[in-house]
């Protein structure tokens, strides 16, 4: 069975990555890319669905993971009555051929390892054939080849590389595992240790050029350097997670497929990579959104795949038993058929913090933009289907609204500031109607806070966006009583749910854990209500949660006192990062300077 994901650790090379468990045992990878198929899924399934195994064979005494600083290069201390080894795990950053690189160091004593390689192509449903050739080991299917190459004995049992050898003290064993096509001839060796080397270089070269300087820089560089592991270089994409199917709720249905570059992740991880120094990534991911989203504005998609398609048909994959039973796995989204107006308004967010941030100009953006602009002036009057992308009826979601406001305000900031060129007046007037209409039918006099949906009764956290977008000031009344409403109603055992689950709202089941960014969130507003001590204080106990690491998934549990959802996620580091920044700059916080 799967470990609980505060027992794992991610590696990565910015085009696919593994999560590595504190047992030793690499139990999720995709290959070449994110959204390729699991050769190792027994995160989602058993040993059989793939893994690589690394580890003593003795009962061991003590574990501890770390990372190397201000890089991806992972290390696993095992104590044993034996003596102690560490392993060193890390995907090397390249332009051709994936490496995964593990090194056993031999630390005090001599002690007996035992490792366990089960390869099984397309998420756990094709065993390859595996043949040896010089020094290596080759297992093929299909259009794929792995290729383990180690100088330790290796024999086969039960269709799995199986090898027992022993390290001692100052002692080194590697081994390297790497992925070509099966049609092309195996890439060179490459020396494992010098390979480490390189990569932990490589991530600390990145890591220098943050500018962030607050007292959370350790919480801070993490979530930074977890986002850019998941942005794919090749085009400069960003997937929401690197995983599918880890679930919402132990045992429910709640489980999708997180390995594609939704709008709205990835525009808010360019907020935090600007405002912590990293151009070339907002620029790159840029480029990647004009290429992705050319067309008609009313084909845009909420999500594409991090090369831009825009098919993703979604699948149940009947012979994995899912994360700890969760059930079913899936690939693909069919949520990337939904319409969600908000994505309009992040969109042209993101482009107007573009500009602000002096990124070089793209001639084709403003035209882009006013296509958007003019396919939103009547389709913001439209009912969609929200920022969660619930699978119940489409609905005129507040949150939705004020990103569309958010579309035309920042159009008006992009001619009247700016000096581009556009028809002002009457962006002003369409601005100025569903800023109006919001206040009107969004607002619920009675409870003196905004609601989900036009003419509810409901709450919801995204409503805690529209002090941080500008919409309203935090001092107005109407964001007071909303925020006071949510404490009372959303905030749970110390952290703010999403909404209160009910099928009539999304169509699925009740029951799941808290949203992290939507605490995040809580957090930017008390900082912009004065309450800085109860931001802090709130700061602090999300900090908490994440692994000894430093990692968050998309979701956590308080009364079971576990991370859920999709590991790790990039919505939730972003909000890290950007609360950090609130944090240390409350008179001018970072996601609103952003943002506007």
């Amino acid at each position: 069975m799967a470990l609980p994901l505060e027992q794992y650790g991610l590696i990565g090379d910015c085009h696919c990555a593994a999560l590595v468990g504190s047992d030793g045992s690499i139990d999720w990878l995709c290959l070449p890319s994110f959204d390729s198929g699991a050769c190792f899924a027994a995160l989602l399934g058993t040993p059989d669905n793939g893994r690589w195994l690394l580890a003593p064979a003795a009962e061991v005494q003590q574990v501890r993971q770390r990372y190397r600083s201000d890089t991806l290069v992972l290390e696993t201390d095992f104590e044993t009555s034996e003596g102690a080894v560490t392993i060193v795990d890390c995907m090397l950053p390249r332009s051709e051929a994936p490496q995964l690189i593990r090194l056993v160091i031999g630390r005090r004593g001599t002690v007996r390892m035992r490792m366990e390689l089960t390869i099984r192509f397309d998420y756990g449903a094709v065993v390859p054939w595996v043949r040896r050739t010089d020094h290596s080991l080759e297992a093929i299917a299909g259009p794929d080849t792995l290729l383990l190459r180690t100088a330790i004995e290796t024999h086969g049992e039960n269709l799995t590389t199986v090898a027992d050898f022993t390290v001692s003290a100052g002692e080194e064993i590697p081994l390297v595992l790497t992925w070509h096509p099966s049609h092309l001839p195996p890439p060179d060796p490459i020396d494992a240790s010098l390979a480490i080397a390189a990569t932990e270089k490589w991530w600390q070269e990145w890591s220098s050029h943050s500018t962030y300087k607050g007292p959370w820089r350790e919480a801070v560089m993490r979530s930074l350097i977890t986002l850019k592991a998941l942005t794919f270089a090749p085009t400069g994409g960003i997937v929401a997670a690197p995983t599918t199917s880890l679930p919402e709720q132990i045992g429910g249905v709640r489980n999708w497929d997180y390995r594609f570059c939704w709008l709205r992740d990835a525009t808010f991880t360019l907020y935090s990579l600007l405002l912590a120094g990293y151009v070339d990534e907002a620029q790159a991911f840029r480029d990647w959104l004009l290429r992705a989203v050319a067309g008609e504005p009313g084909g845009l998609q909420i999500m594409y795949s991090i090369t831009g398609q825009r098919r993703l048909v979604e699948l149940e994959l009947d012979w994995l038993a899912g994360y700890e039973g969760s059930r079913p796995v899936r690939t693909g989204n069919a949520a990337s058929r939904q319409f969600q107006l908000d994505v309009y308004g992040e969109v042209i967010g993101l482009l107007h913090v573009c500009r602000r941030h002096d990124l070089p100009p793209d001639k084709p953006t403003w035209a882009f933009e006013q296509a958007v602009l003019g396919f939103l002036e009547t389709a913001w009057k439209e009912p969609d289907d929200g920022i969660w992308e619930v699978r119940g009826p489409r609905r005129h979601f507040t949150h939705s609204k004020v990103m569309a406001w958010v579309a035309f305000d920042r159009a008006v900031k992009a001619v009247e500031i700016e000096g581009l060129t556009g028809p002002v007046k009457r962006l002003k007037e369409t601005r100025d109607t569903i800023h109006r209409e919001i206040c009107r039918e969004g607002f619920n006099p009675q409870l003196g806070s905004f609601v989900q949906y036009y003419g509810s009764e409901l709450l919801d956290a995204s409503l805690l966006m529209l002090p941080l977008v500008g919409f309203l000031p935090a001092s107005d009344p109407r964001i007071r009583g909303t925020v006071a409403a949510i404490e009372k109603q959303l905030l749970r055992d110390g952290f703010v749910d999403r909404y209160l689950t009910q099928p009539r709202v999304d169509g699925l089941p009740p029951g799941e854990g808290s949203f992290l960014p939507c605490s995040f969130w809580y957090v930017d507003n008390l900082v912009l209500l004065g309450r800085q001590a109860e931001a802090e204080e709130m700061f602090e106990r999300l900090l908490a949660v994440r692994t000894e690491l430093g990692l968050l998934a998309e979701e956590y549990e308080p009364r079971a006192g576990r991370l859920l959802g999709n590991f790790p996620q990039a919505f939730s580091h972003v909000g890290l990062v950007n609360t950090a920044l609130n944090l240390t700059a409350h008179e001018c916080p970072a996601k609103l300077r952003a943002k506007t």
